[in-house]
C-alpha cells in the first residue's frame, strides 16, 4: 500500500494549511459529511478539481454549529468564496426514516454518530458564515441545495418552503453535478470579485431592480401562489422536471417573497474526457487521517467499488438521481476505469473482490441516443417509460467488455455488481439481432459470474396502475427475468437469491394493492426484506403527487396514504409471514371486503 503524508489530503485545519506553506486560502468548503478523499464524496471532488486549477482549497468537515463557532472561524476568510454542502444525501433523509423517526446511524459520519450535523446544514452553515463574514460570498452545492432550488414541499416540516436561497441567504447555488459551473465561477471571480448571474447550472436570488427578463424565460407561478393553490405547485413541477431533462433548457424564473429566483439552464452533459478528468484527480481514496480507528459506514460500502458512469434515463417517479445527475448517460473510458481498478488492487485490505462495478443503474454504461439530434428535441423525463425509446442504443457489449477486462487482471478474483439492474433493458428486443444477442450474453454472464450470492432488482410493486405512476415496467417483466435467473442458477448449480425491492404507500397505492402484492410475492416464495415506506423527498414527481393529491402532468386526482395509520396499514402486508402481523392483516382484509385473499395468504 502506498504510504501517504498528511499533506496528501486537502487541509482541514490551520496547522495543515501551514504545512503546505500557504498563508491564504482561495476557497474553503464546509461539508455535512466526514472528509473522505474519494470520487464518491462531493466535497473531495470539488476540492480536488479546484486544486487542479491551481487554487488553494481547504475542507471543514462537519463543523460544530453549537459552540462558539470556532470551526467556522479557524481558517479565516477565503480569497474567493465559501462553499457549502450538506453532504452526499439530503440531511433530512439522512437523519429521519419515512415515519420521521431518528435513524440509528449516519452513514457519512465517523462511527455512524447521528449528532454531528444539524437539520438542513445548507441553511445552518450558510447563515453562520454570512453572519461571521458578511462580505464573503457563500456558494451552495450538493444534493440538498440542488433539489431545493425552487419552491418545494418539505415532508419533515409538512409545509411548502421557498427556494433554499431565500432561507439560507446564500449568494449563489450550483445545482446538479458541479464541476463545470464551479470551475467557471472561480475563473470569473479571479477577474472580477462580483458574483456573476449568467453561469449555466446556477441559481440566484435577485431583486426586481437587478433582474433582467428575457423573452424566452419560463415563468413559474410565484411562491405565494403555490402556498395557496396545490394545483399551481403541481403545474410548476411539470415544467421544472421537463427543463431538467432537456438538452437545451429555458431559464426558469419564480417570484419569491418580493424577490426573484433565477435558475439558469444546465450545462450540456460532460464529455467522456471531462468525466475521466474528474475521476482521475489525485485522490488518496481514504478517509482523512483524523478518523484513524473510526468506521465511516458509507466509505466501507464503496471503498472497493468503481463508479463507471453518471446519469440515469430511468426517470423513476420517486427517484432524485436524474433530477440531480441528469438523464443523459456520461460514461468513463475503459482506460480511466481500469486505472481506478488497479489503484484499488493496491489498497490495504483488498483481497481480490470488487464490491461493485456499476453506477446509478448497473447496466446503462455507454447507452445513449443513436441520433443525438432527436435527443436534443426531447423533453421526456424517462427514455424507457412508458416504453423504451426506439432511438435509445441499448447495447450491453461495451459493458461486457469492461467486465471481462477487469476480471482478466491478476489481482481480481471476482467483480460483483452491487448496483441495481434494469431488467427491462435486458429483456428489451431491439431491431438489431446483434444487440439482442449481447443482452442475452450479458444476462448470462451477470447471473453466473457477478452475483455475490444475491442479485438486487427493483420491481417496486406488483400493481400495473401503481407501477405506471412510478414509471416502472409491468410486473410481468419481473416474472420473465426471475425465470431466466432461476434457469441459469439451475444449469450452473448455483444457489443464488434474487432480492426484489418494494415500496408501500406510493401515490396511487391502496391497501388492496398491497394485499395483492403480498399474495403475489408469497406465490413467488419471497419473504420480503428489502422494503421501504415511500418517503416524499424534494423535487420528485411522486412527492408532488403525494403532497398535492394530483398528478403534475395531468392534474388528475391521485389517492395517497398520508396518515401514520394509513401508511402502517399498507406496510404490514410486506410481512404477512410474521405471526405477529397475521391478526391485523386478517382484520384489515375483512374490513376492505377481500376475504378471498385471506385464504390465499393463510391457507
Amino acid at each position: 500500500m502506498k504510504q501517504y503524508k498528511l499533506t496528501d489530503w486537502l487541509p482541514t485545519t490551520k496547522k495543515e494549511v501551514e504545512l503546505r506553506g500557504w498563508d491564504e486560502l482561495d476557497v474553503i468548503l464546509f461539508s455535512g459529511d466526514a472528509y473522505v478523499d474519494h470520487p464518491s464524496f462531493g466535497a473531495a471532488v470539488i476540492g480536488r478539481l479546484l486544486e487542479s486549477h491551481g487554487l488553494k482549497v481547504a475542507i471543514v468537515p462537519q463543523p460544530n454549529w453549537r459552540d462558539d463557532l470556532r470551526d467556522f472561524k479557524k481558517l479565516g476568510c477565503p480569497r474567493l468564496f465559501f462553499g457549502v454542502s450538506a453532504g452526499c444525501m439530503d440531511s433530512m433523509v439522512n437523519k429521519y426514516t419515512a415515519n420521521k423517526r431518528l435513524r440509528s446511524e449516519d452513514a457519512y459520519t465517523p462511527d455512524g454518530r447521528h449528532d454531528m450535523r444539524p437539520e438542513y446544514p445548507s441553511i445552518v452553515y450558510t447563515q453562520i458564515l454570512k453572519k461571521l463574514f458578511p462580505n464573503v460570498p457563500v456558494v451552495l452545492g450538493g444534493i440538498e441545495a440542488s433539489l431545493r432550488r425552487l419552491t418545494h414541499y418539505d415532508y419533515w416540516e409538512n409545509r411548502v418552503r421557498p427556494s433554499i436561497l431565500w432561507d439560507s441567504g446564500a449568494d449563489l447555488l450550483v445545482y446538479g453535478m458541479g464541476e463545470k459551473p464551479i470551475t467557471e465561477l472561480c475563473k470569473r471571480l479571479q477577474d472580477n470579485p462580483v458574483i456573476p448571474t449568467d453561469i449555466p447550472q446556477t441559481a440566484m436570488l435577485l431583486t426586481e431592480k437587478t433582474f433582467c427578463p428575457k423573452a424566452d424565460d419560463l415563468i413559474l407561478f410565484p411562491h405565494e401562489d403555490c402556498l395557496k393553490d396545490k394545483k399551481k405547485q403541481a403545474s410548476n413541477f411539470k415544467h421544472i422536471e421537463e427543463e431538467s431533462n432537456k438538452y437545451e433548457a429555458s431559464r426558469i424564473i419564480q417570484k419569491t417573497n418580493g424577490h426573484i429566483v433565477v435558475v439558469n439552464p444546465p450545462y450540456p452533459p460532460m464529455t467522456q474526457t471531462e468525466l475521466d478528468r474528474s475521476f482521475d484527480l489525485p485522490y488518496t481514496r481514504l478517509p482523512h487521517p483524523k478518523y484513524n480507528g473510526k468506521r465511516i459506514p458509507a466509505y466501507d460500502m464503496i471503498k472497493f467499488s468503481v463508479n463507471i458512469h453518471r446519469g440515469c434515463f430511468g426517470g423513476c417517479a420517486f427517484c432524485t438521481i436524474s433530477a440531480h445527475q441528469g438523464k443523459f448517460i456520461v460514461s468513463r473510458s475503459k482506460e480511466s476505469i481500469m486505472k481506478e481498478v488497479k489503484a484499488i488492487c493496491e489498497m490495504d485490505g483488498f483481497k481480490g473482490y470488487l464490491s461493485d462495478l456499476g453506477g446509478p443503474s448497473a447496466n446503462m454504461y455507454m447507452m445513449k441516443g443513436n441520433n443525438e439530434n432527436l435527443c436534443r428535441q426531447c423533453k421526456r423525463p424517462s427514455c424507457i417509460h412508458p416504453h423504451i425509446c426506439p432511438n435509445l442504443n441499448t447495447d450491453h457489449r461495451p459493458l461486457l467488455d469492461i467486465y471481462r477486462q477487469v476480471d482478466a487482471l491478476p489481482n481480481i478474483k471476482k467483480s460483483f455488481i452491487g448496483s441495481g439492474i434494469r431488467y427491462d433493458l435486458l429483456l428489451h428486443r431491439s431491431k438489431d439481432p446483434e444487440i439482442n444477442k449481447n443482452a442475452d450474453e450479458y444476462t448470462r454472464e451477470l447471473i453466473t459470474k457477478h452475483v455475490s450470492g444475491r442479485l438486487k432488482v427493483a420491481p417496486e410493486h406488483t400493481s400495473e396502475r401503481v407501477l405506471y405512476l412510478m414509471r416502472k415496467p409491468p410486473f410481468e417483466q419481473f416474472y420473465r427475468f426471475k425465470q431466466i435467473f432461476d434457469r441459469l442458477n439451475k444449469e450452473q448449480n448455483l444457489r443464488q437469491q434474487l432480492i426484489p425491492y418494494f415500496i408501500s404507500s406510493h401515490p396511487g397505492c391502496t391497501e388492496e394493492d398491497m394485499a395483492e402484492l403480498a399474495v403475489i410475492t408469497k406465490r413467488l416464495n419471497f419473504h420480503l426484506e428489502q422494503v421501504q415506506d415511500f418517503t416524499p423527498t424534494p423535487m420528485t414527481v411522486s412527492t408532488e403527487t403525494w403532497y398535492t393529491s394530483v398528478h403534475p402532468y395531468t392534474l388528475e386526482p391521485v389517492f395517497s396514504a398520508k396518515t401514520p395509520k394509513e401508511k402502517l396499514a399498507q406496510r404490514m402486508f410486506f410481512f404477512w409471514y410474521k405471526p405477529e402481523e397475521r391478526r391485523n392483516i386478517i382484520n384489515e382484509l375483512r374490513r376492505i371486503k377481500r376475504n378471498d385473499l385471506i385464504k390465499k395468504l393463510y391457507e
